[in-house]
């Protein structure tokens, strides 16, 4: 039986236990410090491309390194994905500025490479997974670990130390444009897959793997407005697990306000929450040009100021107001102190991921090759894993033999497939050229279907309809500043070189036994910085997925993209729904698999999905009853199978302060395909005394079987999933609760209760997050 694994009960820290010093690495960070000029340690604090040292014909220019980094430098931004560069190339650029910096700067202090990997190296060649709320519907820990250690993996060999990732904001609003980043709405989840994720990068311990960052601090996806209580259990949880949890080591604040206040200058945020509350020791960093924007000063010297007193070490992308940091210091508006320990914290972590021994391994001396089977193998896994199938009147899998029309903007194209922050998306956007769509091998819907079609059947293609017709996206206000320079991209459009004949497409539907209709929207359309004013599809496709509707065959409709569509009214006339988010480079072979029955869908929604127009905070947890503007609720997702839960066993009493909670019962395969179920394990409180959510996920975990299997599920609560916060501490109050096991968050299968006894049990800082699946 292959069961998703969870955080273990019994591996947790203890209420504001820190991880022991090492005495050897606080020394040689010392030592290292007091040998260090001020413009060295100044350097430390800020970050540069990696691009302005070299010429045109991709050599290092000596020159300019003693020009622009006499002193050395802290961090390279983006290094892969700002360039065209092989991983030969990408390494050997590396190699060659830090031999420079070893060689020739006072100190010989290697710099820190970061990079974005939330779905893989964002670098040329690199895998490319699914987006990560796909990967979040696939409640999958196990793989999502895999996957990270396969691109802390990459990354070393190409001389990266740092990754930007991952974003774990709980992210309410279907609206955002950035929801695609997230793990969608639940902490629980998001916590789950950020501490996998971070665990994966890190790989056992920095000396081995990479660092992980994640972000953003605090609220900046929504809830940084909410009430102290939500923001301290919720919003807060995945930040916590990760840093208490997987240790890591370096947070990213967001471009939001909290409390009338610039995160990046909040000390609230950064001090009070992170560094008192949290116990946290590692490295703050800006969000690119985030410094820039604290509206609450008015030059350079006193945001940077600002910044770095509210507990903010590090200015990316580059150093535009921590140069002026001596200046600060000079007129008192920084302490030495503070300056000391924002220094001696990068150094630290540099430290800790072997940058500062006496013969590091920066990068990898032998050919790289990137793109692996086995990594394929996994994207493949993982994007078989993220579909959610949402409707399914029995069209699917489809039959052979079978006359199949595919149709639809995202039928034939690599853009279906690619979110935000992969290498090929920065590269559209950000740096507006056109990347090479076959490094690596981006499988579109068409390929994969073309090649798995049953024998028999013919699949016949016409796009009939293009994305949009005229620019729908506006530059949002706020986020990274160099969408500024970036106008004339909203009135780009992405070309395919194909005929778009709509009556053409109609005719082929109309001959047809069924129509397959790709649709949703690409990366121009949505994404950091980019607001379409609308969750209904794009262009004129609501009206042509109406046209062959009108044709009276059968439609399965399948929608890509990166947050949930308002697609209520076409799903009344289509066959069959499937949510494909962007799943990555396998994506057409793993659809093309799960229409053709060759895989059982197995994705279950990590986020309400909208029958109507929202731009508000929407949650499954508000209320056990289904919010009338949600059409598929969290956790809901559809499956070749059916499912039989039953047999709930659960402790009847346990103390408040007792170790765990036994959850058994048992699930059945009443299907015919080998598959998996997601089984969700929630808690509801009974009394008003019990200040609980409604309903809220306390375990989760993905169950093979076979056709006709049984299989008991078994799992371990501790009494700490059942506190809450309120006024500085944890408690949990004691009587009843309700258990509840389901197949989403309104598909509730099997139902007890549980009294925890004893006294109430107060606590500064919760120990336990996840409860634990046994296997």
């Amino acid at each position: 039986m292959h069961l998703g694994r969870q955080c273990p009960v019994s591996y947790k820290w203890e209420a504001n236990e820190q991880p022991l010093t090492n005495p050897e690495l606080t020394a040689k960070v010392d030592a290292l410090y007091d040998k260090m000029s001020e413009a060295e340690r100044v350097a430390q604090l800020h970050g540069m491309f990696v691009a302005d040292l070299f010429d045109r014909q991709g050599r290092l220019d000596t020159l300019k390194c003693r020009t622009l980094i006499p002193n050395g430098v802290g961090h390279f931004s983006q290094y892969g994905c700002s360039q065209v560069a092989s991983p030969d190339s990408l390494r050997n650029q590396v190699a060659a500025v830090q031999a420079w910096l070893m060689q020739h700067t006072p100190n010989g202090i290697p710099a820190l490479f970061h990079e974005e990997v939330i779905s893989g190296m964002a670098v040329s060649g690199a895998t490319i997974y699914p987006q990560q709320i796909g990967l979040a519907c696939s409640f999958n820990t196990e793989l999502a670990e895999e996957k990270t250690q396969w691109t802390a993996k990459g990354m070393r060999q190409i001389g990266g130390f740092l990754a930007l990732s991952p974003m774990v904001d709980v992210v309410r609003n279907p609206y955002f444009n950035r929801l695609e980043e997230s793990y969608g709405e639940d902490a629980y989840l998001s916590a789950a897959m950020g501490t996998a994720f971070v665990k994966g990068l890190q790989n056992g311990g920095l000396e081995r793997g990479i660092a992980a960052c994640s972000k953003h601090f605090l609220g900046y996806g929504g809830g940084a407005e909410s009430a102290e209580k939500e923001l301290m259990e919720e919003i807060l949880m995945p930040h916590e697990a990760i840093i208490r949890i997987a240790g890591s080591k370096v947070v990213m604040t967001g471009y939001h306000s909290y409390h009338g206040i610039k995160a990046v200058a909040n000390a609230e945020l950064q001090t009070d929450i992170l560094r008192t509350y949290l116990g946290y020791d590692g490295i703050m960093v800006s969000d690119y040009t985030s410094i820039n924007q604290i509206d609450t000063e008015t030059d350079p010297l006193h945001k940077a100021a600002a910044a770095i007193n509210a507990g903010n070490d590090v200015e990316f992308p580059r150093g535009v107001n921590y140069l002026l940091l001596p200046e600060a210091i000079e007129k008192g508006m920084v302490s030495e102190a503070t300056f000391e320990k924002a220094v001696k914290r990068v150094l630290t972590l540099k430290a800790r991921l072997g940058l500062l021994d006496e013969q590091p391994v920066l990068c990898d001396a032998d050919p790289i090759v990137f793109d692996t089977p086995e990594e394929r193998e996994l994207s493949y896994r993982l994007a078989t894993q993220s579909v959610v199938m949402l409707k399914n009147n029995g069209i699917l899998p489809l039959s052979a033999p079978a006359k199949i029309a595919l149709t639809g903007p995202n039928a034939n194209t690599a853009w279906a497939m690619l979110g935000d922050y992969t290498y090929q998306g920065i590269s559209l956007f950000w740096h507006r050229r056109n990347p090479d769509l076959h490094q690596p091998e981006i499988i579109t819907l068409k390929q994969g279907l073309e090649a798995k079609l049953p024998e028999g059947s013919s699949l016949t293609y016409t796009r009939g309809c293009d994305w949009t017709e005229k620019a729908e996206t506006t530059l949002e206000a706020g986020g990274d500043e160099r969408a500024a320079l970036l106008r004339s991209v909203l009135d780009r459009h992405i070309e395919t070189g194909e005929e778009i004949n709509p009556a053409k497409a109609i005719a082929q539907a109309s001959a047809s036994d069924v129509i397959i209709a790709a649709v949703g929207e690409n990366d121009l359309l949505c994404g950091e910085n980019r607001d379409r004013g609308s969750l209904r599809l794009p262009g004129k496709q609501e009206e042509f997925v109406r046209q062959l509707i009108a044709t009276g065959k059968p439609v399965v409709l399948i929608v890509f993209g990166g947050r949930a569509q308002v697609i209520s009214e076409l799903t009344k006339g289509c066959a069959a729904v499937i949510q494909a988010w962007y799943p990555g480079e396998e994506g057409g072979n793993a659809l093309a698999d799960i229409l053709y029955g060759l895989v059982s869908p197995s994705g279950k929604l990590c986020v309400s999905y909208p029958s109507v127009e929202l731009n508000e905070p929407i949650c499954y947890n508000y209320s056990t009853t289904q919010d009338e503007r949600v059409e598929y609720p969290f956790g809901f997702g559809l499956s070749y199978n059916e499912y039989e839960y039953a047999n709930l066993v659960v402790d009847k009493s346990t103390p408040t302060s007792g170790k765990a909670i036994r959850v058994k019962f048992d699930v059945s395969n009443r299907g015919w395909y080998a598959s998996d179920e997601i089984v969700q394990l929630y808690v509801s409180p009974t009394s008003d005394k019990q200040p609980l959510k409604p309903i809220q996920l306390k375990g989760f975990g993905r169950v093979h079987l076979e056709p006709g299997q049984t299989t008991t599920v078994d799992f371990l609560l501790s009494p700490e999933l059942f506190a809450y916060y309120d006024h500085g501490q944890w408690t949990i109050t004691g009587g009843e609760y309700q258990i509840k096991v389901g197949a989403s968050s309104t598909d509730i299968r099997l139902t007890d209760t549980i009294t925890l006894t004893g006294d109430d049990r107060t606590f500064p800082l919760r120990t336990v997050y996840f409860s634990e699946m046994q296997e």
